[in-house]
């Protein structure tokens, strides 16, 4: 085949990526405008304490994560009679919030009778700070019945969340639901109990403890203290597979803090942060199963990224993957030009990009040099301004000066492809808070 014909092929392959990611929640009703959906059914009055909005602010994220599977072992009876209690990481605060569910990978109705949410008491902790307890609703009702494919967000409910705080969310099922849908690397414990516990405050009955999160995949504030979410885009490095479990050293926490801090200092834009990486992800391929398991940066951009709350700019830090988990060499134009398609669509929305190149893995098992020379094509595309509105090079922060093809040993967590703790956070600080400002150009 020629290179001619490759790459008319290739075109072919990104236009059927991006048509079936537009069809990712066949049958799921029209967004209503604030980037969730509310597509399922529900039954029973709303109890005193649920209200419509009142706060003054604005609606962003302060935690999300992106469904990546069905959980293993869960196929027939899901969660049916226990409580899951996500421990969950707050950017900024708010003084309302709302919550949104996924059924993505169920097989059939999740039935919850029961939600709640409350301020943990401590960090790392399934108990609750008793004042802060509230019953979730969904259309007004206490119950939903969420059809398998499908999400629903929740109504929004006047409680304080305070910034940079665990937030306890709590559903009950009392019936099989089939596969639960997660996001296998939290990097935080979370807790079920026995029983409906939903609105129990103390964390006597939470006694499983899980590493994952499961059906909740967004937290929304509305917030003083924000104007706009930033989703970073990514995979395990994103994810922060290799940070200390409970203590949020991803690089987008740190990031978070950063802006946090700078808020209100010059120009700087006053943004919240949440977290889209899924281990393992790469910017074309995906894995098997309708829908599918781990799905392509093209496939859930939509879904991830333009259907976020209040979405201002997205990073990118994909690509590693196509690299490493294709037994073939991959033309480093085909991760390219699907990151360019990512772009194209982000700024059709109105969104600024930021992106990264392809930090170094020598010394992983998958290394190789024709695999290392992609990586430095893909890279060259990028630092030449081919790519991203903006580069934040966590390649030249985090390599090792006298071996630019490996991580600085400081920076790597032993596994020569994942940072440490200290890596994740030189990442976040060579960041440019500026990089984010300003609407997207019209062309790249």
């Amino acid at each position: 085949m020629t290179k001619r014909h490759g790459y008319a092929l290739l075109a072919a392959v990104i236009a059927m990526i991006v048509a079936i990611s537009g069809a990712i929640y066949v049958g799921v009703a029209a967004d209503d405008g604030t980037g969730g959906t509310r597509n399922a059914t529900a039954d029973n009055r709303a109890p005193r304490d649920s209200a419509a909005p009142a706060s003054a602010g604005t609606w962003v994220g302060t935690w999300s994560a992106s469904p990546a599977g069905a959980e293993p072992g869960t196929e027939t009876n899901g969660m049916a009679g226990r409580s899951l209690r996500n421990v969950v990481h707050t950017d900024v605060g708010g003084t309302e919030a709302r919550i949104t569910l996924s059924n993505l990978y169920g097989q059939q109705p999740l039935n919850i009778t029961h939600a709640s949410i409350a301020v943990a008491a401590a960090e790392n902790d399934a108990a609750a700070v008793a004042d802060t307890m509230h019953r979730l609703t969904f259309s007004s009702s206490t119950t939903v019945i969420v059809p398998a494919g499908a999400q629903i967000m929740s109504d929004a409910v006047r409680v304080r969340i305070p910034r940079d705080s665990d937030v306890l969310v709590t559903t009950y099922s009392p019936t099989p639901s089939g596969p639960v849908t997660y996001h296998p690397h939290a990097r935080q414990i979370s807790y079920a109990a026995q029983g409906d516990r939903t609105e129990d405050v103390t964390a006597t009955a939470y006694t499983e403890q899980t590493p994952h999160w499961r059906y909740l995949t967004a937290l929304d504030v509305l917030s003083a203290e924000s104007v706009g979410t930033v989703v970073a885009l990514g995979d395990s490095i994103t994810d922060g597979i290799t940070s200390t479990e409970g203590a949020n050293h991803r690089w987008t926490d740190v990031l978070a803090d950063r802006l946090r801090t700078a808020a209100g200092s010059g120009d700087l834009p006053r943004y919240s942060v949440v977290n889209q990486g899924i281990s393992g992800n790469q910017v074309l391929a995906e894995g098997l199963g309708r829908p599918a398991d781990n799905p392509s940066g093209l496939n859930r951009l939509e879904r991830d990224v333009l259907g976020r709350t209040n979405v201002k700019a997205v990073v990118i830090d994909l690509g590693v993957n196509d690299i490493l988990r294709n037994q073939g060499e991959v033309d480093p134009r085909a991760v390219t030009d699907g990151l360019r398609e990512m772009v194209r669509r982000a700024h059709a929305r109105g969104l600024r990009v930021v992106g990264a190149p392809l930090m170094p893995f020598g010394g992983h098992r998958g290394y190789s040099r024709s695999r290392d020379a992609v990586r430095r094509a893909v890279n060259a595309e990028i630092r030449a301004g081919k790519v991203y509105d903006a580069v934040v090079d966590f390649d030249e922060a985090l390599r090792d000066p006298y071996d630019p093809r490996r991580l600085r040993a400081d920076y790597d967590s032993g596994d020569h492809l994942h940072p440490s703790d200290k890596g994740y956070e030189r990442m976040a600080e060579v960041f440019d808070l500026g990089d984010l400002k300003g609407a997207a150009p019209a062309e790249l």
